[in-house]
C-alpha cells in the first residue's frame, strides 16, 4: 500500500494540477494525504480547494488554512525582516478577502491531525500519523536542523513507537530521519518550495501491507509545472509582485542580490 503525501499547496493551481496529474501517472498509488496550508500566497485559493474536494483528498489544517477560517488576526507565519512581515500581512489580507464562504467554511472543518494505520484498526502498529508543524502546535517550525532530542519529544507528544512514521510540512524544505525506530519526514512544498528547486515536491510512503511489513524509506519527487502560468496569475492579481519572483527562485535569491525574503 502506498500514500502520496503532499502540504503547502499554497493557492499554486498549476503546481497542485502537475502533481496529482504526476500521482494519477503512476498507477500504484492507493490514496492521497494533504497535510494543510492549501491556501495563501497565489490567486487561486477557491479553485485548489475545490479541487481537493473535487479528489477527495483527506488531509489537515495548516496554520494558513485554520487563521483564514477562524479570521485570526494574523496567518501564524515567520516573518524574518520587516518586509517580510508586511507581505505576509498582505497575502493575509487578500486570501480572506477573496477566499469564497464555501472554501472558507471546508477549511475550517480540517482536524489538526490524522492517524492512519494501514494494517486496519484492529492492529496497533505500524501508524502513520500526519500534522502540519507539530504534534503541538501548527505554527511550529520543524527544521532539519532540530536536534534527535527534539524528534524523540515530539515522537512522545504524538504517542509513536518504533516502526511509525510522522509526517509533516510548514517549512517547505524536504528532509527525513529515524530516530529511535521512528521515521520523521517532511514532505517538502507543492506550491512554494524553499529548498532552491522551484519544482513542485511532495512524497511517496510505502506503507506495506501485510502484517510485520515495515513502513519503507520516503520516496522525494519532485514534478515540473507551468511556472510561468503561475508567476503570471500572481503578476495579473494585485498579490505583491515578489512572490511571483519567489516561486521562480524555489524561495532561495540567486547569488549577487539583497538578502531573500523569507514567507514560510
Amino acid at each position: 500500500m502506498k500514500y502520496a503525501l503532499i502540504s503547502d499547496v499554497h493557492s499554486n493551481l498549476p503546481a497542485l494540477e502537475a502533481v496529482l496529474e504526476d500521482i494519477d501517472a503512476r498507477g500504484a498509488v492507493d490514496a492521497t494525504y494533504h497535510l494543510g496550508d492549501l491556501v495563501g500566497y497565489a490567486p487561486w485559493p477557491n479553485e485548489v480547494v475545490g479541487l481537493i474536494r473535487e479528489r477527495g483528498i483527506c488531509g489537515i489544517a495548516g496554520n494558513y488554512d485554520s487563521t483564514v477560517a477562524n479570521d485570526y488576526k494574523h496567518c501564524g507565519c515567520k516573518a524574518d525582516s520587516p518586509r517580510a512581515e508586511e507581505l505576509s500581512h498582505i497575502s493575509y489580507g487578500w486570501t480572506r478577502e477573496h477566499v469564497s464562504p464555501e472554501a472558507k467554511r471546508f477549511l475550517g472543518e480540517l482536524p489538526f491531525r490524522m492517524d492512519m494505520r494501514p494494517r486496519g484498526g484492529h492492529t496497533s502498529r505500524p501508524q502513520v500519523t500526519l500534522v502540519h508543524g507539530s504534534p503541538t502546535l501548527n505554527t511550529l517550525y520543524w527544521t532539519e536542523d532540530r536536534p534527535d532530542s527534539f524528534c524523540e519529544k515530539m515522537a512522545k507528544a504524538a504517542g509513536l513507537k518504533e516502526g511509525d512514521l510522522i509526517a509533516f510540512g510548514h517549512t517547505h524544505k524536504p528532509w527525513t530521519r529515524e530516530v529511535g525506530g521512528v521515521r520523521f519526514v517532511n514532505t517538502g512544498s507543492v506550491g512554494k518550495p524553499k529548498d532552491g528547486d522551484w519544482r513542485a515536491g511532495y512524497v511517496l510512503v510505502d506503507v506495506g501491507g501485510e502484517v510485520g511489513e515495515e513502513i519503507g524509506p520516503p520516496e522525494f519527487v519532485r514534478v515540473e509545472y507551468d511556472l510561468e502560468r503561475a508567476a503570471e496569475g500572481v503578476l495579473a492579481s494585485d498579490l505583491p509582485d515578489e512572490f511571483a519572483g519567489q516561486l521562480e527562485a524555489g524561495g532561495v535569491t540567486p547569488p549577487g542580490t539583497p538578502k531573500p525574503v523569507e514567507v514560510p
